[in-house]
């Protein structure tokens, strides 16, 4: 099996179910696995064959400002289906955590995988 991954990208959003949260971007980080959509490149060595990951970078940056849901849990299930929908992947792992939101903890998140 083959897999694209991002990890650690930090992204700003406005997301949670307290007040302060809906009006205070805060950041959040992805951990992003991919199935890839094909083999082709791995053969062809061509740029054109490839999932550009600048682009979906990019996206899901913009993805993150427009006004995500207020839990982490349907934020990651938009985020699965945006990268399933747009990007024809055959499966994905999505993980998004928040950082330091409790005392004496790191980060707090959720993971969930969807296929195609």
């Amino acid at each position: 099996m083959d897999t694209i991954f991002i990890h650690d990208l930090r992204v700003e959003a406005r997301i949670g179910v307290y007040d302060w949260e809906q009006h205070l971007p805060q950041t959040i980080r992805l951990d992003i696995t991919l199935g890839a959509p094909s083999e082709t490149p791995f053969h062809s060595g061509k740029i054109a064959d490839a999932l550009d990951y600048a682009k979906v970078v990019e996206r899901l940056r913009a993805f993150a400002k427009d006004a995500p849901p207020p839990l982490l849990e349907r934020y990651a299930e938009k985020t699965a289906q945006l990268l399933l929908t747009e990007y024809g992947v055959p499966w994905v792992r999505v993980r998004v955590a928040k950082l330091g939101q409790q005392p004496g903890v790191k980060e707090l998140g959720v993971e969930i995988e969807r296929r195609a």
